[in-house]
């Protein structure tokens, strides 16, 4: 007889949303199906509806996790620095981030566009003002430096999203971007 392990009913909400990340980014909210991050998860399709109510209260986590993680990110990179340093640790570690992973990118693009609905903007908004509210805090700059920053930051996910640094005049933008920060 083969044993399985029994999860907690958190340990099967953040297996879900790992799936849910990949399909939400490929296919945004409108396009992405629950039968296939079900499937990737490994479990039901009616399991998803019981953890998470609606196909937009899962993609809504998905949405909460990776601003949750862009923040952990930042707080990494600017741990035990101020000030400049600071700034200069986060927009490295941010840059880091997008080269190394695709689909983070792309998640976040999706959900960006989706601010359409309401429900979904508050999050996004909320995600932001506190990637905003954490980089003011440990670099003290002004709000034009904050403003340039995130600007820069937006920038480099534009750039990253249509592959623009293989050509050259993406790479000269990017390089602008990484300099400016």
């Amino acid at each position: 007889m083969v044993m399985t392990e029994r999860k907690t009913k958190e340990e099967r909400r953040e297996e879900i949303i790992d799936a849910a990340v990949a399909e939400f980014a490929e296919k945004g909210l409108h396009g992405a199906s629950t039968d296939e991050i079900a499937r990737l998860a490994g479990i039901s399709q009616p399991y998803v509806f019981r953890l998470f109510g609606t196909k937009k209260g899962l993609y809504m986590a998905v949405v909460a996790r990776c601003f949750r993680q862009t923040l952990e990110t930042f707080q990494r990179a600017a741990e035990g620095k101020r000030g400049e340093e600071a700034l200069h640790a986060i927009g490295k570690a941010y840059g880091e981030l997008l080269e190394s992973d695709r689909v983070y990118l792309r998640a976040q693009m999706q959900a960006h566009a989706a601010c359409e609905d309401p429900e979904i903007c508050a999050v996004v908004r909320d995600g932001f003002g506190d990637l905003v509210n954490y980089v003011e805090r440990v670099s003290g700059v002004s709000p034009v430096e904050l403003a340039k920053f995130f600007s820069s930051g937006m920038l480099m996910n534009v750039l990253s999203s249509m592959e623009a640094p293989a050509e050259d005049w993406g790479r000269r933008l990017l390089e602008g971007c990484k300099t400016d920060q």
